[in-house]
């Protein structure tokens, strides 16, 4: 007999797998005779009691997955921060945020153009400064990923604190800040754009928010020195666009030959630009610039205005190659950025008092029509070096030309 056989009938059947490759069990053979025990043998285990399962259903029941004490239970949102957040998210999917945004510039250009004309009380301009700039600044930090409520309610703290102050330098520091704000916002707020008419209505909605920005701009009242508010204000969002563009198109790695040539020659076209206009204000005109003297005059004579140089020639076919160059590549975004040149000049338009408001206007509007001329003859131009050979191709190119891109009211980042 053995010895094994009592410890064996005193242990828990064990549990066997169903299956095919089932091995049979083979019955115990019966012990016969009287069982001796040995001392160090173990009692058999009680049978336990049976356990009710936990209803999943209960309200009370434990989660299966941690229990009570686990770290993943101390780590978990409670119920209270849970239900905020779906609220947040249904806000932040309806359109009340949107149609509050639209009032308050609606607003805010109503309250601004009464300051221009003027109508009514002397505040009304601050008072609609005041409402584009933090529509502005919301605008701007929810297009690149930022937070809207936390800058939004600082540019409104700071408008309403300057005019509370009264002070000049408190003035053209808003006035500073609205424009820059302005400019780099009119560039955010396009999409990529397949055909040339698409390019073109960009171009046309970051000109007309860059307008509003430059009603806002003189709103505050600043004192300031013409030239030296323009160079600030080029300066700032020069440096806000590349910033946010560096992130955009994927870092200098992400611009290619195509985008490094084309920055190379956007910096180019500006520094001659800003270089010739200080060697002129230095220097004086000579022969050949007295003419162009005489044609700007001419200009001003025949037709009410002279376009901007700089929206003319570098910001508005900058804008609209880059936003056709963004529809089949990310190295658009590096053309982009020297449309805050262009919409930077608009924005600061109405500084000098000396240039009539009807004047200035025209010169942004006879601006955006050259400057759409030429952006068309770059796109053309570019699309004859690098692009697919025979109208059919070119036609085929343009169709799968779709680059995805948040739509204009959603967060870039």
């Amino acid at each position: 007999m053995s010895r094994a056989a009592p410890r064996r009938r005193a242990e828990k059947p064990r549990r066997v797998r169903r299956g095919r490759d089932r091995a049979p069990v083979a019955p115990a053979s019966p012990a016969v005779g009287p069982v001796v025990r040995r001392v160090s043998d173990e009692p058999a285990p009680a049978p336990a009691a049976d356990i009710p399962a936990a209803d999943p259903d209960s309200p009370d029941s434990p989660d299966p997955g941690s229990s009570p004490g686990s770290p993943d239970s101390a780590d978990r949102p409670s119920p209270r921060a849970t239900a905020w957040r779906e609220r947040l998210t249904r806000l932040r999917r309806s359109r009340v945020p949107q149609v509050a945004w639209w009032l308050t510039v609606l607003t805010g250009t109503a309250l601004l153009v009464c300051g221009v004309v003027p109508v009514g009380p002397s505040w009304l301009g601050g008072a609609g400064s005041v409402a584009v700039v933090t529509a502005y600044t919301w605008a701007l930090a929810a297009r690149t990923g930022g937070r809207p409520v936390v800058f939004g309610g600082l540019a409104l703290a700071v408008g309403v604190l300057v005019l509370l102050l009264d002070d000049d330098r408190a003035r053209t520091g808003a006035a500073v800040m609205t424009c820059a704000v302005s400019a780099v916002l009119a560039v955010m707020t396009t999409v990529p754009a397949k055909r040339f008419r698409e390019a073109a209505r960009e171009c046309t909605i970051a000109v007309a928010v860059a307008s509003v920005g430059a009603l806002a701009t003189v709103g505050f009242a600043p004192a300031l020195t013409v030239v030296r508010f323009q160079y600030v204000t080029l300066g700032l969002a020069l440096v806000g666009a590349f910033l946010l563009v560096h992130r955009l198109g994927a870092g200098f790695h992400g611009l290619g030959r195509r985008g490094l040539l084309a920055t190379v020659g956007g910096g180019a076209v500006l520094l001659a630009f800003v270089g010739y206009a200080e060697l002129l204000r230095t220097y004086g005109p000579g022969d050949l610039v007295a003419t162009l003297l005489d044609g700007v005059r001419w200009c001003r004579e025949n037709l009410g205005a002279f376009p901007r140089p700089l929206e003319t020639v570098l910001g508005v076919p900058a804008l609209a190659w880059g936003c056709h160059m963004r529809a089949r590549r990310r190295q658009g975004w590096w053309v982009c950025a020297f449309g805050a040149a262009g919409t930077a000049s608009v924005a600061n338009a109405l500084t000098d008092p000396s240039v009539a408001l009807l004047e200035s206007g025209l010169s942004v509007l006879y601006g955006l029509v050259l400057g759409l001329v030429l952006g068309y003859a770059v796109i053309r131009v570019d699309l004859r070096l690098t692009g697919s050979r025979g109208r059919r191709a070119r036609r085929d190119e343009q169709d799968s030309a779709e680059r995805p891109e948040p739509a204009r009211s959603r967060a870039l980042l």
